[in-house]
């Protein structure tokens, strides 16, 4: 036996009045099934998560400690409609996109580092 022989399968004759070897039912399931098993493992939780820091940013108001997601800690001093502004340090005020916010810290986490 060769090396080609191992690589392409032999082809075989048809019996006469058999059915014919085509796309069936389990050939289509399968991508189907892995399609669905795509969505609830991988999409459907990115898509909560989006959810979630949406409705987070939303509800950002002035006086929240906040965490970017650069690593900066501070709290929230003026709130626009695209920008944030954070005291990091005393009179230190950087501004940052709404979407950099990665959480708000509880109450009371920055004077608690201190």
């Amino acid at each position: 036996m060769n090396l080609l022989a191992f690589l392409i399968p032999a082809a075989h004759a048809q019996a006469a009045g058999g059915q014919p070897q085509g796309m069936g039912l389990s050939t289509l399931l399968f991508p189907v099934i892995l399609i669905a098993i795509m969505y609830f493992l991988m999409i459907r939780p990115q898509m909560k998560r989006q959810k979630e820091h949406k409705a987070l940013i939303e509800k950002i108001k002035r006086g929240d400690e906040v965490l970017t997601n650069g690593g900066l800690v501070g709290k929230v001093t003026d709130v626009g409609d695209n920008f944030v502004t954070i005291e990091v340090a005393d009179n230190v005020r950087i501004r940052v996109q709404k979407g950099a916010i990665g959480s708000v810290l509880l109450p009371g986490t920055l004077d608690s580092a201190k």
